[in-house]
Order: structure tokens, then sequence, then C-alpha cells
């Protein structure tokens, strides 16, 4: 589509998109949220913080501490909206139940003293007489149950307000209309159809839990009020099943006994006490160290200057230097008694008394810590120089084990009440006069999406409740924070997004997936670089075989440049050495076609000699053959034919013939 079209049918940018079921399990915890559960926290913590809960949640912890059990209230009404109320366990009655968190009571109730005033305003109905009626019937005076032993106000009284669940039929009268359709009408559970009308119209019926809510003045048979109650807590996911108003937990009951960690330490408490008791009656009884006082050896004394040795001086000198003048003999020359005339008293069986008084005090101190858990590595008061500190930690970590079940149902009550006021705050947006306070508060964006999904299973979104790190664990995360910037598995960015996580776990699993993703990233960048390192090495050789192509181009342009230029030579040499040889046979032709014609001439002039000089020797042979025959003849004498006249060569005969060809 983004091809064809151009359109992008992304609703969120792709890269913000998880790559990974663990991300996005992680998203899923961290960051999405639908608008109702937004608006539902917002309503949730503005209607706590309104009742201030946060106070009530301290008041509920030290009851869990000291009584083993606690209790917290919610309630509606038009006038005030959902209001969060304190319960003290020791005004609080419920039928019996082995159940630590007490689901399968049927009734519970508080005893609550309230003014006059407040009880008009809760029960505008009530006339004068019926206040003075409530205020002279109710418990006072000295010694009640549910006095603290002084004289109580006469403007106040004890009123029970109580829960109690049962369960209701609901009955529908089933009628079949003439088109064949039914019509069901609601009808009160003593309908009963006659047997003869049971063809026309039939009777469905179901169980449901309701709750009845009273208050009862004690001391009086006056009842305030009594009836189911207008506003119960039903959960939509299932309609038969309703809640009450309180809700408890005592998390080390056993068989309906409740123990408390306070109590578990009361005797050796109470023996502390006593201990301490004893060890100031022994102080009391104390006495300092004294000194005896020999008189008949201070007698046997002479100081030699004429003074007496009196026990004043005796007393002055020792207490002043701790010297002592004495004699060993007396001055009849026997054995002195009482030569050490002062000697110090130890009174010491009072510090032995308080040794012993210490160390049993220690022990009863030692016997609560064992028996609550709560050592010393955990309220820091004697930590050992040589202990390791893992084991100072592991100590620790076994002290809030052992009162780990405190905190347990203090988050257990909170849970609880936020699902109460979850199923109450539809009530706000119907009933309560208070509707345009609390949309003020969370704000009408969130009140229109609370409204839109009124009839929704709200409560079964699941309420969860995140814990703060304590220092110790905030310490671990923030040393793993450090490991991994200083081996720069995260940002600095991501350090901050971990910080700001209260929930450790995940917190430390968003740790491990930026590492990932870091590691991831860093991976990528590392093949990006590879991958461009070679590119670039690619690009440098192609670079380089294409400068070489071009180099080998160049060369063989320059060769075939050359080779051109010296085939030019070498035609324009052929052509000059084809012109020159044409000219030079061209000559050659024409010198020979000279030589020839001179040697034709030569030849015609030599033939022609040699006939000359053949007809000359035929003239010369004739002229002998004439002058033999003449001496033949005559018979003259021998004739020489040499002459001088013959010996030099005359004119016609060259040497040109004898020249090279």
């Amino acid at each position: 589509a983004s091809e064809a079209f151009g359109i992008s049918l992304y609703e969120n940018a792709p890269e913000m998109l998880p790559e990974s079921q663990e991300e996005l399990d992680l998203h899923m915890s961290l960051t999405y949220k639908q608008g109702v559960e937004i608006a539902e926290e917002v309503a949730l913590n503005t209607i706590l913080d309104g009742n201030r809960y946060e106070l009530t949640r301290k008041q509920i912890n030290y009851d869990l501490t000291v009584l083993g059990i606690g209790a917290v209230k919610n309630t509606f009404s038009k006038a005030e909206g959902i209001k969060v109320e304190y319960v003290d366990p020791a005004d609080l009655i419920y039928s019996y139940t082995e159940s630590p968190y007490f689901e399968d009571i049927y009734y519970v109730g508080e005893v609550k003293t309230i003014p006059i005033n407040e009880l008009k305003k809760q029960y505008p109905d009530m006339d004068t007489e019926e206040l003075k009626n409530a205020s002279k019937h109710g418990l006072q005076g000295t010694g009640s149950a549910y006095s603290n032993g002084t004289e109580t106000d006469s403007n106040t009284v004890q009123v029970l307000y109580y829960n109690f669940k049962t369960y209701m039929n609901e009955v529908y009268k089933v009628k079949d209309n003439a088109t064949g359709a039914s019509k069901i009408i609601i009808k009160d559970d003593q309908f009963d159809p006659p047997i003869e009308l049971q063809e026309q119209f039939s009777k469905i019926s179901r169980s449901v839990e309701v709750v009845y809510e009273g208050a009862k003045i004690l001391g009086s048979d006056n009842v305030l009020s009594w009836g189911i109650a207008k506003n119960m807590m039903r959960p939509k996911s299932d309609y038969t099943k309703v809640k009450m108003n309180y809700s408890i937990v005592a998390p080390r009951m056993y068989k309906g006994r409740i123990e408390s960690l306070v109590g578990r330490i009361t005797g050796f408490a109470d023996m502390i006490q006593l201990t301490h008791l004893k060890l100031q009656q022994v102080l009391a009884r104390m006495v300092p160290d004294g000194v005896y006082l020999d008189a008949d050896g201070l007698a046997e004394v002479d100081l030699g200057n004429g003074t007496n040795y009196s026990p004043q001086e005796a007393l002055n000198m020792f207490f002043q230097t701790g010297s002592v003048i004495g004699r060993s003999m007396t001055a009849d020359g026997d054995m002195n008694h009482g030569k050490v005339p002062i000697q110090e008293l130890q009174t010491g069986s009072g510090s032995n008394k308080i040794g012993t008084l210490i160390n049993t005090y220690n022990y009863y101190l030692q016997m609560i810590r064992d028996v609550t858990g709560l050592n010393e590595a955990r309220d820091g008061s004697q930590p050992d120089a040589k202990a390791l500190v893992g084991v100072q930690k592991m100590a620790a970590a076994n002290s809030n084990t052992a009162t780990r079940h405190i905190l347990n149902s203090g988050l257990f009550l909170t849970a609880e009440l936020a699902e109460g006021i979850s199923l109450r705050i539809s009530d706000i947006l119907e009933y309560s006069p208070t509707k345009s306070a609390f949309i003020q508060k969370i704000g009408a964006h969130n009140v229109g999406i609370l409204a839109d999904l009124e009839d929704l299973y709200l409560h079964d979104f699941g309420i969860f409740i995140e814990l703060t790190p304590d220092e110790e664990e905030k310490a671990m995360l923030e040393n793993n924070i450090q490991v991994a910037l200083a081996q720069q598995g995260i940002d600095l960015e991501d350090a901050i997004d971990v910080r700001e996580i209260r929930n450790l776990k995940l917190a430390n699993q968003l740790l491990k997936l930026r590492r990932k993703k870091k590691d991831e990233q860093a991976q990528a960048l590392q093949q990006q670089n590879i991958q461009a390192q070679a590119q670039a090495n690619a690009q440098a050789q192609q670079v380089a075989a294409q400068a070489e192509i071009q180099k080998e181009q160049a060369i063989t342009q320059m060769k075939l440049q050359l080779a051109e230029a010296n085939a030019g030579f070498d035609s324009q040499r052929l052509m000059q050495e084809g012109q020159l040889k044409k000219e030079l046979m061209a000559y050659e032709f024409e010198m020979n076609m000279k030589l020839r014609g001179m040697e034709v001439e030569a030849s015609k002039g030599r033939d022609s000699a040699k006939e000359d000089r053949k007809d000359d020797r035929t003239k010369i042979q004739a002229s002998q053959q004439s002058e033999l025959i003449d001496q033949r003849k005559n018979n003259k004498p021998p004739k020489s034919f040499e002459s001088s006249g013959n010996d030099t060569m005359g004119g016609g005969f060259g040497l040109g013939s004898f020249d090279p060809r």
C-alpha cells in the first residue's frame, strides 16, 4: 500500500514497535495503558488522597504489628461520596472464621463512640426525644467494656455499625406473548403461580448474595437502622456475589486465634522490664568502697618530729598520696600485728549483681530477636566488624522475610479497598452530589471514559500495587546501571529510564532489554562499518581497476597512436621510398635506356668496327694473298707483313665497351 499509493498504514512509528515477545511484554507492563486504565488509576488515587489513606495505612500497619490484625472500611453516602475509614480492631466484631483474609464471614461490625450531632447528621429523621433517649441509654461511666476507664462525655454515644450477608431469591414471571416472544416481569420471592395458570406463565428464580446493614445504640433497644444495603458493592462480572464494607486481614491467625509480632515478645519484654527494675534497686543500694583503720597500729608509729600520728592525719595522707606509714615491730620488740594501719575495703557485690542483671537483660533481648526475626543486621545496633558484607546482607534479608507477612497484609488491604472503591465510582457519577467536584479532580475526559464503561467489569482489569524499592535494592540496581554504563552496554538516556521505574523487577528487565538492544545496535553498526569498509575497499579497488584500465587504455591508445604514427611514417617513408625508387627506376630506366642505346651504338660501332676490321683484314688477307700469289708466281723473297704504321689504333675505336654495365 505504501509503495502503490504512498500511504502509511502504521498507527505507530515502525521503529517504535516491539521487536520480540519479551520487549512486547515489557512494553505492556511499563508503557501501554488504555484510557480506562489511566482514568481508573487517577480516580483511585484521587479518592485515596482525598481520604488521606496514607495516614490510615500507617495505622493499619501498626495494628498488624502490635495486634496481628488490621481492618479498613469504605462507605458511600450521597452527602460525602466515598469515604475510607480506619477501623480499630479492638472495636471490631465478626463471625468465627479460620481464614486469615476473612472471606467467609457472614457478619461484621464495629463499635464507634460518636457525638450526638454526628448521630443526627447520619440519621436526620431522628427527633429530639429520640436523641435524648439515645444519650441516656448509651454506655457511660467507668468500667465499661467500651470505655477507657475514665468518665465519658455525656454528649457521646456508642453505636454498633454492622453488615450482615445472606441470600435473597430473585423471582421473575415469564409470560409468553401471542407473537411467540417471552416477557419477563420482576416479582417478589413470595410469587408462586397456581398450577392451572402455569401454562400461561412460568416462574424462574436465582439466589444472589445480599448485604443488610444496620446500626444499634449499645445499652438500649433502640435500633437506628436495619435493612438491605442501598449501595452494595456487587462485581459486575459475577452479579450473584457481593462485597461487604469491611476489609480485614490477620496473617498469623490459626483456628480463630490471632498471633501478633508484639504478642510473641510480650513475655520477654516483661522480663526485660523486671530486670531493669532490679537493676535500679541494685544501683540504689550500692555503697562506695571504704577503708579499715587500725588504731593500735597507728599508736606504734612515731613520726620523729614530736607530733602524734593521729587517725585523721593517716587518712589525709592515705587519700592524698596513697601512702601509709606503719611499723612491723612494736616498741617492745614484738611483732606488730597492725603494721598496716589502713586497709581498703572492697564492696564489690553490687558490681557482680549489675553484671548479672545486664547479662539477663541481653539474654531476653536476644530472645526477642530470635522469636521476631528482627536481628542486629536489620536495626544496625551491633554490626560485627569481622562479618562479611554478604553475611550482613543475608541476615538483613532474613529479617525482612520474618516481617514480610505484615507488608503483604497491608498490600492486601490496599488492593481490597481499591477494588471496593472501583465498584463505587459509578455510584459517585450517578448519585453523589459531589460529582462536579470529582469531575474537577480527575478531569472531564477521564470521567467520560468511566461513564461510558460503567457497565464493564472495571475491577476485573486487575489492580496491582507497585512497591518502591528500598535503599539496598536501589543500590543494587544503581550498581548494575553503573556497570552497564562503564561497559557501554547502555546509554545515559537508558539509565534515566531505568531509574524512573519503581518496580525493581521491571527495571532490571528493561535494563537487560536495553543492553541487548544496544549490543544488537553495536553489532549492526559494526556490520554497517564492515560493509561500508568493504564497499569502500571495493570502490577503491574498482577505482584502481578503472584507473588501471584507463591507464592501459591510455597506453594502448598511445601505442595505437604511435603505431599509427609509425605506420604513417612508414607509409610516408614507403611512399617516399617508392617515389624515390620510382624516380630512381625511371632514372635507372632512362639510364639503362641510354646505356642500352649506348650499348646498341657501341655494339653497332663494334660490329661496324669488326666488319671494318674484318673488311680490313679481308683486304689485308686479300692483299697478302695476292702478294703471296705474286711471290710464288714471281719467286720473290719472303716478305714481312708487320708495319709500324699498323701498331697504333686509329680513330673509330674507343674503350666504352669495357665500361661496367
